[in-house]
């Protein structure tokens, strides 16, 4: 089920949100009448496709336009999950509270704050290029043939979808990468005389607040054994849900050709590579948005004060329905207040005006489209260019060798000596800023002399060998650059930075790294423990001295990983959900009552613990939090934890000193997301746990004796087989 909001919403939302607007319950509502389909399946005849399933369910679509592409990815998406679309764009029509009933409703209210639906309605057509509004409403038209066909699965009331929902969803979703959910966050939870403009729990869409994280890897020529080019595409994210990986393989006689990681309802190639280049992201979090308080006029809370005069809020009012049972619901109406920094919002601590950057722009597709068909660094930057995305790092790698990183975002220009690290004065308009960094100013690197690049969601400052890294005085304080590492990011740095001839083998090798560094926070956590005295503590004692010899590994073998990633667990989660972080000691002794109660020892093998689970597949996998084979898993009252973020879709790609393409990659579970019955609801599943691969079939020749089965939307039936 798909819930933006987290712990505490819900009772914030009936407590402070109902408490302020008229309710009345409607009853014995009927049920909308049943949708016409022939409409539906009439747009759907304008799409040739043909759509290849390879021998893992991967689809490959063809067909003469683009257009006809993105129809045919859409009906293969649907196919394989259809409820995470739908709840996604219900989600971003501020619907999600009429089928999700409490715990959807925020979500609903942060639509209409954010202006989603003016932004598309004021720019559709004037921002975003007809080409790229063709992709959008063809992709839209694949997901409507679906229903068509299978109304019995769409939700009354939620048909048809348009090219706008698709556009919707973009700017909905993109702040939430930057962390724009968490200031919310910390505004909502605001109390008088304490107000956080970070908190940690997060609106991002996913089931649970697990860590999302990535690597991103390329090394160019000289770095390479064989003088190749590589890239790592390895993004960490949840297994399941609206930002779950989706693997498939476009070819458009346009020139659409691409294959990687798509989100669900994005019709475009997120990460991965076309014939001529590819790139890896990762989530970066630069300081991309600003609070300001702002001063109520006494005599009218309708008008704030600016530059010595009062001003009136925008006001609109958002009407959210809510889902009790049966036919029952609430309609709840909520004034939507903007100030000229911004949303909104009143809460207990006072009021305050939220700017964040992207804010009503709408050009998401344009970019994205430009980047799927660039056929060189020149096109790929001119791209970026656009500076359509606000956040998001970008490796690049490409068939001439080169390499690159970008730390990309949409910097806000500040003005200079105000403290843009907490809450502003909403009085002085020279504090509204209105501008962005030229692109060719943000951090970034090309082709540097190091020979590769890298990014752990660390700083930008550490992302190649050090005589060639970016100076962190060569940027202003106002853009907020984070100057993080992660335990990820000192193992590229002690695995690609220290290896200068670096083969195949090595470069396989290091993406399934077990270890933490010693340099790790989890290494640190360690030498706090042991320096401990036990005392007559005889558990702690030898949890002390497993602790003491473990090599730092996750392999699914290791007798010391159990009690160390049990220990270290709790203190990722609080730090990421913003809780009260624990002591290691304490979060040691729980690790010691869990290992003893259902294992019987403080020392069992990792394996017996660290579980990936899918339909009756249950095996041990290696990795851990924060490691480069990254597996985040949920606790269970067996006392063993299910894999249930990390490590998700990953690609290796390389370009060979010619620059011939070749590829390999591995899902988690499968194409078939929901379908239990499919054979490819977990048929990658061995080879994932595994650290394997298989062959990305690029190009019509090597698919060849590899296709499972082909078909035409509206011909549902095998082609052959």
């Amino acid at each position: 089920m798909l819930t933006i909001i987290k712990t505490g919403i819900k009772t914030l939302f009936t407590l402070g949100f109902v408490a302020l607007i008229g309710v009345f319950v409607v009853a014995a509502i009927e049920a909308p009448a049943p949708f016409d389909v022939a409409p539906l399946k009439e747009r759907a005849a304008q799409y040739d496709v043909t759509i290849k399933r390879d021998t893992y369910g991967v689809p490959h679509m063809s067909g003469k336009r683009d257009a006809d592409v993105a129809f045919g990815l859409a009906f293969a998406q649907s196919e394989d999950d259809y409820r995470t679309f739908e709840d996604t764009a219900i989600a971003v029509r501020a619907g999600l509270a009429s089928v999700k009933g409490m715990d959807g409703a925020v979500t609903d209210y942060i639509v209409h704050l954010m202006g989603v639906w003016q932004t598309v309605d004021a720019k559709y057509e004037s921002d975003i290029t007809p080409e790229a509004r063709k992709v959008l409403e063809a992709y839209a038209d694949g997901v409507n043939y679906y229903m068509a066909l299978h109304p019995d699965k769409v939700t009354p009331g939620f048909q048809p979808v348009t090219g706008r929902d698709i556009a919707a969803g973009f700017i909905f979703k993109s702040p939430f990468f930057y962390g724009f959910d968490k200031t919310l966050m910390g505004l909502f939870e605001a109390k008088k005389g304490s107000l956080s403009k970070s908190g940690k729990d997060a609106f991002l869409p996913t089931n649970a607040p697990l860590p999302v994280g990535s690597n991103a890897v390329a090394v160019g020529p000289a770095r390479n054994a064989d003088h190749a080019t590589r890239l790592l595409v390895n993004s960490h994210q949840p297994y399941t849900g609206p930002v779950a990986w989706y693997e498939a393989v476009l070819h458009s006689e346009e020139g659409w050709d691409v294959a990687g990681g798509f989100f669900p309802g994005a019709p475009f190639m997120l990460h991965g590579h076309n014939r001529h280049l590819g790139w890896a992201n990762t989530v970066n979090e630069p300081d991309l948005v600003d609070v300001y308080e702002l001063k109520l006029n006494p005599d009218n809370d309708n008008q704030y004060m600016l530059d010595g005069k009062w001003r009136d809020f925008e006001k609109s009012e958002a009407k959210i329905r809510v889902k009790l049972w049966g036919p029952f619901w609430w309609t709840v109406t909520r004034e939507v207040l903007r100030s000229e920094h911004g949303p909104v919002l009143k809460v207990e601590a006072g009021t305050f005006a939220v700017r964040y950057a992207g804010i009503g722009l709408s050009k998401y597709a344009n970019q994205y489209y430009a980047l799927n068909k660039a056929r060189n660094l020149g096109e790929w930057r001119a791209a970026l260019k656009m500076q359509a995305i606000p956040s998001i790092n970008y490796v690049y790698a490409d068939n001439q060798g080169n390499i690159s990183y970008v730390y990309n975002g949409l910097f806000p220009v500040r003005k200079e000596g105000a403290d843009w690290s907490g809450v502003l004065p909403g009085d002085r308009s020279d504090l509204i800023w209105k501008d962005y960094l030229p692109f060719d100013k943000i951090p970034q690197l090309v082709n540097p002399r190091s020979g590769f690049v890298f990014n752990s969601n660390n700083t930008p400052f550490r992302a190649t060998g050090d005589a060639d890294n970016l100076k962190a005085e060569n940027f202003s304080p106002t853009l907020g650059i984070q100057t993080n590492m992660t335990n990820r990011a000192y193992r590229a740095e002690e695995m690609y930075g220290a290896d200068a001839s670096i083969t195949e083998e090595d470069f396989n090798a290091y993406k399934y790294d077990l270890l933490y560094s010693k340099r790790s926070q989890l290494a640190a956590m360690i030498a706090d423990v042991v320096a401990i005295d036990a005392g007559s503590d005889g558990d702690l004692k030898a949890a002390q001295e497993i602790l003491e010899s473990w090599n730092l590994s996750t392999d699914k073998e290791s007798k010391g990983a159990a009690l160390g990633v049990l220990m270290g667990l709790p203190v990722v989660m609080a730090e990421l959900q913003g809780k009260p972080v624990p002591k290691p000691i304490d979060t040691l002794r729980e690790a010691i009552t869990t290992l003893k109660t259902h294992f019987g020892e403080l020392d069992p093998a990792w394996g017996e613990v660290n579980r990936f689970r899918r339909g009756t597949f249950d095996e041990a996998i290696d990795g851990g939090p924060d490691t480069f084979r990254a597996v985040y898993g949920e606790p269970q009252a067996d006392g063993t934890l299910t894999a249930r973020a990390g490590d998700t879709f990953i690609m290796f790609v390389r370009w060979d000193q010619h620059g011939k393409l070749s590829s390999r990659s591995v899902h988690q579970f499968g194409s078939a997301t929901l379908d239990m019955k499919s054979p490819h609801y977990a048929d990658q599943a061995p080879l994932f746990v595994g650290m394997q691969t298989k062959p990305v079939w690029f190009e019509a020749a090597d698919l060849e004796g590899h296709i499972a089965e082909t078909y035409k939307p509206g011909a549902r039936h095998a082609l052959n087989r």
